[in-house]
């Protein structure tokens, strides 16, 4: 582990334009696999199973409120997939219901 040097402005900036760029090559990464995932059917039908697992399309509410914590935790992780889909791939969605419909 390096030691942390206040003064080094210089090597403070580079560190920090490093974990940025890193960050930026995740959040690519992240966006194209979901692109990837959503551009044939079977990773549709993985994508609508997951979204139905989660609870997204119906309500977490329970009397036990640490069964609705739980519950409302696997649905805000199924909402984040959701929204990806719609941001990435906004044209897959209603081609991946139409063939969860049938």
């Amino acid at each position: 582990m390096g030691e942390h040097d206040p003064l080094d402005t210089g090597g403070q900036q580079r560190a920090k334009d490093a974990k940025a760029i890193r960050e930026r090559l995740a959040r690519e990464t992240e966006e194209a696999d979901v692109r990837w995932l959503m551009g044939t059917r079977r990773g549709r039908r993985i994508v609508w199973r997951l979204l139905e697992r989660a609870g997204v399309f119906r309500t977490s509410f329970s009397a036990n409120a640490m069964q609705m914590a739980f519950a409302e935790g696997n649905r805000n992780a199924g909402i984040v997939l959701l929204a990806q889909v719609h941001e990435l791939c906004p044209d897959q969605y209603p081609l991946m219901v139409a063939e969860a419909n049938e």
